[in-house]
């Protein structure tokens, strides 16, 4: 999988890291029980800091898709994280907050469902 960090953004870059191994999981380009590389060795790779790199992986082992052992590192959890009511809440805000956003720009429902299920699609749901 190749992390690409956009320096630019306005996202923090442990955000960004943090993304992309996700979406790297739900694709299947990362699999369950999968070791990722040490954090320095990702600092390395990606060209940021090391205690970037372990604020999203300690953030990602406190969501459930890794588990870090001091002896063999982070590694992809065997068992993804539960769609728990508090999921949906922070879902159900977030997709409030988009389609608001789509609205004020002009898209409409169909548009935002037809992109949705293109970007759903995209992933081994």
């Amino acid at each position: 999988m190749l992390i690409s960090i956009d320096f630019e953004s306005d996202t923090p870059i442990y955000e960004q890291l943090k993304m992309q191994i996700v979406k790297g999981i739900a694709k299947g380009e990362l699999q369950k029980g999968e070791s990722l590389p040490s954090v320095r060795q990702m600092a390395v790779d990606v060209g940021i800091n090391l205690h970037t790199v372990n604020k999203a992986y300690n953030i990602l082992k406190q969501e459930g898709y890794l588990n870090i052992d001091r002896r063999i590192g982070a590694v992809v959890s065997e068992s993804m994280p539960n769609n728990t009511d508090e999921f949906k809440e922070e879902l159900n805000e977030e997709l409030e907050y988009i389609i608001a956003d789509s609205s004020c720009r002009g898209m409409n429902k169909d548009e935002f469902l037809n992109l949705c299920s293109r970007i759903f699609d995209k992933y081994n749901i």
